[in-house]
């Protein structure tokens, strides 16, 4: 178990996301309540972030509704067909898209 740096007291590991639903573990003194975030933990994030951004697409109007185009490294990744369905789930501040 991790000893936290300011109080010296035992500290526990536990989970949480950032706002875009990024996982990482972190540590909380059970006494003062300070917090830290491993190095790797960043790095982990961090990357995630960079993988993000690299499938950032613009929403084009299709008719009434809007369409975006799909980067055909996913398509590849995933075996996405043209017309084949796949599911948007509302996660409140973002949508997954399902194959």
């Amino acid at each position: 178990m991790k000893k936290c740096n300011e109080c010296g007291k035992e500290m526990e590991e536990l989970a949480a996301k950032t706002p875009e639903g990024v996982e990482y573990r972190y540590f909380k003194c059970k006494s003062c309540g300070d917090e830290v975030v491993s190095m790797k933990q960043l790095h982990s994030v961090a990357e995630t972030y960079r993988d993000m951004e690299k499938y950032k697409v613009k929403l084009n109007k299709w008719g009434l509704s809007l369409g975006l185009r799909i980067p055909r490294e996913l398509v590849r990744k995933y075996q996405l067909k043209n017309k084949k369905n796949i599911t948007l789930i509302d996660e409140g501040k973002s949508i997954i898209v399902s194959p």
